[in-house]
């Protein structure tokens, strides 16, 4: 494997685990910073609603720069804004050093992804993008138990330990990564938003938002939701997350097998079906441990398997354009992701911390519809939906967690 596509890794790595990181330590920061735990959820928000605004602004501003030097940047942008995070005084400021991050993030992402099909030959280039992709994954699995257990005495410590993780992507990359080839000419603003005015796209974005509303109104406050298994154990909280990281990975690798096999509407209504089945429960089975368990199984392999079948439809439904419509289900998984937090912050006032999920079980139904009528519209088009149709395979998997960007773990 070659060491700079490790270290591009490295790099999605820490920014998968800062994106999700921070709903392992909401009780440590609450109290730290005197606010509530739905307002410190608002730190996921503020992250996601960055990274999903400034993405496209960012890759049209800097299309012409040498890739090397945006990588390098971003970087720097990414580790200097978690260290100011690590050392914020208050809640206002910590806000503001999350937007820092996300435009860091936003840059990087991208970009280390297109870089990675320049640094090996054609026939890799799929292994190529998933090593860098696995960052993600990994910081699913590993990354955000890890990151909540260094910070169960001092969340602070959790923000030095991403610092610490981007500056090493940061320093092997400006060693390593040489005589990269000039960036193409990229697609301005305008073109990339341009596709939003099919029905089509549209549909499918709109399935992604609901999805990523519903999934992450409870994953961000997954603390709150658990507390009566944990009661309050920050490495009980770990194992929960540690479960939900390695089954995310399955259901990643269930995802993409089940769309190919019977089709993306099918994956769609099963996961929102499963998860809002699961969001149900949540009340119990949050109340001990073997059922918060069983809960971090259930619902990251049917949310990881939606989250490949959500990239997969848009790429179907214009092959040609992948890319960009992947770019655009980026976009509204992070916008649902930051409509989540509201969301989970406004459940919670409104049903309590125990009862809360009961929300984002409505939501997920809200969202299953959604597909079930986006999908069938799509597929009496003769396009996307169905398991053969044109472009089937094309970015199976090529977002998960969403090509581009770090995707929040689902809950």
């Amino acid at each position: 494997m070659p060491v700079r596509l490790l270290l591009l890794a490295l790099g999605t790595f820490a920014m998968g685990t800062d994106s999700m990181v921070v709903a392992g330590i909401l009780g440590p920061v609450a109290a730290d910073l005197g606010v509530s735990v739905p307002a410190a959820g608002q730190l996921v928000t503020v992250f996601a609603l960055g990274y999903a605004l400034l993405a496209p602004v960012l890759a049209a501003l800097t299309a012409r720069w040498p890739r090397r030097r945006l990588l390098l940047t971003a970087l720097a942008v990414f580790s200097a804004a978690n260290a100011l995070s690590a050392l914020a005084p208050d809640y206002g400021l910590l806000l503001a050093t999350r937007v820092l991050a996300a435009a860091g993030a936003a840059l990087y992402t991208p970009t280390a992804n297109a870089v990675a099909t320049t640094l090996v030959a054609p026939e890799r280039r799929g292994r190529a993008l998933a090593t860098v992709l696995g960052g993600m994954t990994v910081a699913t699995a590993l990354g955000v138990p890890l990151g909540t257990w260094v910070g169960r005495s001092d969340w602070r410590m959790t923000m030095w330990l991403v610092t610490a993780l981007g500056v090493a992507a940061l320093a092997g990359l400006a060693l390593l990564l040489r005589d990269l080839p000039a960036p193409v000419a990229a697609p301005g603003l305008r073109a990339r938003l341009a596709p939003l005015g099919q029905r089509r796209v549209l549909g499918a974005a709109a399935t992604t938002l609901a999805f990523f509303l519903a999934f992450q109104c409870v994953y961000i406050y997954l603390a709150t939701a658990v507390s009566g298994a944990t009661g309050g154990d920050a490495n009980r909280l770990s194992l929960v997350l540690l479960t939900a990281g390695v089954m995310s990975v399955a259901g990643s690798w269930l995802g993409g097998r089940l769309v190919d096999r019977v089709g993306v509407r099918r994956v769609l209504l099963t996961g929102s079906t499963v998860a809002a089945g699961a969001f149900a429960a949540l009340p119990w089975l949050g109340r001990s441990m073997p059922g918060a368990l069983v809960y971090a199984a259930v619902v990251p392999l049917a949310g990881w398997a939606v989250s490949v079948a959500l990239p997969h439809r848009l790429a179907s439904i214009d092959p040609g354009n992948a890319p960009l419509l992947i770019s655009l289900n980026s976009s509204a998984l992070y916008l649902g992701t930051a409509a989540g937090g509201v969301a989970g912050s406004a459940a919670i006032a409104v049903l309590g911390g125990r009862w809360f999920p009961f929300a984002a079980a409505g939501l997920a139904l809200v969202a299953a519809v959604t597909a079930a009528v986006t999908a069938a519209a799509t597929t009496r088009d003769g396009r996307a939906g169905a398991p053969g149709a044109p472009g089937a395979g094309a970015g199976a998997g090529a977002d998960a967690p969403a090509a581009g960007v770090p995707a929040p773990a689902r809950s």
